[in-house]
């Protein structure tokens, strides 16, 4: 097949397509050397198979942690062909060289994955011998032709075929491909041990920050057309969301579909009631729960009918052919969601565009980091946790009513989903009215007045941070608000109390900044 390929080790975990690599191999005339479970495989689908510990000449040991490290193996690999004097010391040493590498490593991440607290079993699963070989083939890749990845097998067996050989184009991408495996691999490793080892750790941030995120698909475009884009996921995150979720309808995904996808699901999974959004450029448009998806659907939906116009919307909450019904009588990009039932698909199906996303469970991943790129280095906090039920200080003369603290806890957890500044008016357990990345507070207040569909009279007011002065608090009067909740922490708090006091305004302090920039 090859005048530069005679001998090929094979050491696969993944057995995918092996065999039949294996094979076409074998026939022409390469001597195939392989290990293990590998080498039981080919010889059971009759392939002949050289042991790699014949060509070590040492067995293997310690459970199979020790087969491949050694220099009879190592030295196949990083001889340089051309080399005279790599070529005498391989000669005096009798190493035989190996001119193809065939390897994918130990499920360390579907371990990790699927058994995250099964420490020794996760650890068992950290590959040694074969990253090794994986970046001794990859450095030497001019002579060696080095693959981690079944999907490459046919396009190297047609070059083969065709040419007799692999082209220096080809090894040179294969080599990529290695080393971005065996980076990712061990940038997984790194990962597992850091949030471990940060259990229970009351803060910390690595010197090193390792990533690694594998590419889910191809995107329709970026934030703007003439963008390219991609999904990547993070490996080792199993919550569900708009990353993992299944779509089962309508028009490829975008940059800014998935941002607001993002951002509807991470809204709906802090409350446990049935609950809905509907997200415009990332900010809520409304948000509300209900006795059920459609009626917090109608509810969301009645907040701001205009905005939501082309929004995203999601939902907590398996969506049935009432909830379905209700979701195509207004032009959506994409609708969230845990399951759909068939009467719901089967509604969903005449809105042919509407991207239908399943996301198979409710809930999201609350612990974590969130990162951010800026030009030359990357912004690392941990991810913004929202506490159940806050304790309340009052800080005014009047109480909140019982029904006035519902609501202003409600509108709590909805500021934190608002670009700062933010402003959430909220009636009950819907929102009224909201004011997002304004540059003033006082701007925030009286933007999310203007978008007031129904009067604001009696409605309750949540602020992202404290406000600087008492001008927010005169003008949520004049709107009718009868109580607001915010963190506190102004040096102009006194004047601020006072303000609603002399409205009449029940205020209470968080303690807790929810910033979103």
């Amino acid at each position: 097949m090859s005048a530069g390929i005679h001998r090929a080790l094979i050491s696969v975990f993944d057995k995918s397509g092996v065999v039949d690599l294996a094979r076409e191999l074998r026939g022409a005339g390469v001597e195939i050397v392989s290990t293990g479970g590998t080498a039981r495989a080919l010889v059971e689908a009759g392939i002949a198979v050289r042991e790699v510990s014949d060509v070590t000449g040492f067995p293997e040991m310690l459970d199979g942690r020790v087969k491949t490290l050694h220099p009879k193996v190592h030295g196949g690999l990083l001889t340089v062909r051309d080399n005279p004097d790599h070529a005498r010391q391989a000669h005096e040493h009798g190493i035989e060289m190996i001119d193809m590498v065939v390897i994918n490593l130990y499920p360390f991440e579907q371990t990790a994955r699927s058994k995250p607290d099964a420490f020794d079993e996760v650890i068992e699963m950290i590959d040694i011998g074969g990253p090794a070989m994986i970046r001794s083939a990859s450095k030497n890749h001019h002579d060696v032709v080095v693959l981690v990845d079944p999907g490459d097998y046919p396009a190297v067996l047609g070059e083969l075929r065709e040419t007799g050989d692999v082209s220096p184009a080809t090894r040179l991408m294969l080599a990529a491909h290695a080393f971005a495996h065996t980076a990712s691999y061990d940038a997984l490793i790194a990962d597992y041990l850091e949030r471990r080892a940060q259990r229970g750790a009351a803060s910390g941030l690595p010197r090193l920050l390792p990533l690694t995120f594998r590419k889910v698909f191809d995107l329709r475009y970026g934030e703007n057309p003439h963008q390219a884009a991609a999904l990547y996921a993070d490996p080792l995150d199993t919550a569900p969301g708009a990353v993992s979720a299944e779509q089962l309808q309508g028009k490829e995904l975008s940059f800014n579909n998935i941002l607001d996808l993002d951002a509807a699901w991470a809204l709906v999974s802090d409350f446990d009631p049935p609950a809905c959004a509907i997200i415009k450029h990332t900010n809520p448009a409304g948000a509300a729960l209900g006795s059920d998806a459609a009626d917090a659907f109608r509810r969301a939906l009645a907040a701001d009918p205009v905005s939501a116009f082309g929004g995203i919307v999601a939902f907590n909450r398996p969506i049935d052919g009432e909830t379905s019904r209700e979701i195509v009588s207004l032009f959506l990009e994409a609708v969230i969601a845990p399951d759909f039932d068939a009467a719901a698909i089967d509604t969903l199906r005449s809105r042919k565009n509407l991207r239908v996303m399943k996301t198979g469970a409710a809930g999201r991943s609350a612990a974590g980091r969130d990162y951010k790129r800026v030009a030359g280095g990357l912004l690392v906090q941990d991810r913004d946790r929202m506490i159940a039920r806050p304790e309340l200080k009052l800080v005014t003369k009047r109480s909140p009513t019982g029904e006035e603290t519902e609501a202003l806890l409600f509108a709590w957890t909805i500021a934190r989903h608002v670009k700062s500044n933010a402003i959430v008016y909220a009636r009950g357990a819907a929102t009224a009215g909201i004011g997002a990345g304004q540059m003033s507070r006082v701007d925030a207040v009286r933007f999310g007045a203007a978008k007031a569909v129904a009067s604001l009279e009696g409605c309750v007011l949540a602020s992202d941070a404290f406000f600087p002065f008492r001008d927010g608090v005169d003008l949520a009067a004049e709107s009718g608000v009868t109580a607001i909740i915010q963190p506190g922490g102004s040096m102009k708090d006194a004047e601020v109390i006072a303000a609603a006091d002399e409205h009449g305004i029940a205020m209470v302090f968080t303690g807790r900044r929810h910033f979103r920039h």
